[in-house]
């Protein structure tokens, strides 16, 4: 079968730029709201309402979501690898900060190139291209290698969890462009893990002990509904769109710019200082992205 996925146009580049900024600021969302929901239940309550906002979406669109097509077991391994990712990033962010849990977040884009070129042939990067990754993500480790040299024993057990979601992230973006999950549509796509995702992170807040809904605060609701709308209906239905039209690789390496985005709105909202070194990591990642997506 040929494969249609072109490189990206400006529709691509503007949609990622969206989302990189709403994923960004996820982070920022979720420890705002976590004296008042706990962390991985504040993950399940946003794939259910989710969920709900999916089903909704297929039917006022008469989009099939239970139709036999094949894709049954690779969207639940999908589900499981969405739902895995989630409970170790919110989990982990009760034993680092946020600023370190997105760092090891986004080694994905790298372990998505990596994945692709040897699971997926119309993926394959050439050499200028594996060079953009690198000089994105030597552009992280500086904006961030503050935290980096500051590193505590304490946050070993965040971090490591960040690791984790990373992988599984990077496994998930495979899974789907491997599989029967690339030529379906990518409200099925999400479909399969949210529910799939709901039902691990209920499962894991109980087992980890979380304290659940503490109180629900107009803050809480209003993260709460940032996270379920905007975030998980919204961003990731306009992502999986994305990847059944454009190569993979291509966009993860946008990825780099959630982080990025993310110092900019501790910035703003937590007064968090701009620092010199900031500016000369977006130079390095906006370099990365120009060679990622040289075409051939």
């Amino acid at each position: 079968m040929i494969d249609t996925r072109r490189p990206l146009d400006a529709t691509a580049i503007s949609l990622m730029v969206l989302l990189t900024g709403l994923w960004g600021f996820q982070q920022v969302a979720v420890k705002l709201t976590a004296p008042d929901i706990s962390l991985v239940m504040q993950a399940a309550i946003r794939s259910s309402i989710a969920t709900v906002l999916v089903l909704v979406w297929a039917q006022a669109r008469r989009i099939a979501l239970f139709t036999r097509d094949g894709t049954f077991w690779p969207g639940i391994a999908a589900g499981l690898l969405f739902g895995g990712e989630f409970i170790f990033i919110y989990a982990g962010l009760a034993h680092t900060a946020a600023s370190r849990m997105v760092v090891f977040i986004y080694l994905c884009p790298p372990l998505t190139a990596l994945g692709l070129h040897f699971f997926v042939p119309g993926e394959r990067l050439l050499g200028a291209q594996w060079l953009g990754v690198l000089l994105s993500f030597c552009g992280l480790v500086l904006a961030f290698g503050e935290g980096f040299v500051s590193a505590q024993g304490s946050t070993a057990l965040g971090d490591a969890c960040g690791i984790v979601a990373a992988t599984l992230w990077a496994a998930t973006t495979v899974l789907i462009r491997a599989t029967g999950l690339a030529r379906i549509t990518a409200t099925k796509t999400l479909f399969y893990q949210l529910w799939v995702s709901a039902l691990m992170l209920f499962a894991a807040s109980f087992l980890l002990g979380e304290h659940g809904v503490i109180a629900l605060t107009p803050l809480a609701i209003a993260s709460l509904a940032f996270q379920s709308v905007i975030v998980a209906f919204g961003s990731y239905l306009t992502w999986f769109w994305l990847l059944t039209r454009y190569l993979a690789a291509r966009l993860a390496v946008f990825s780099f710019l959630a982080p990025m985005f993310g110092v900019l709105f501790g910035v703003a909202i937590l007064g968090e200082p701009l620092r010199p070194s900031f500016a000369a990591a977006a130079l390095l990642v906006g370099a990365g992205i120009v060679l990622v997506n040289l075409r051939r």
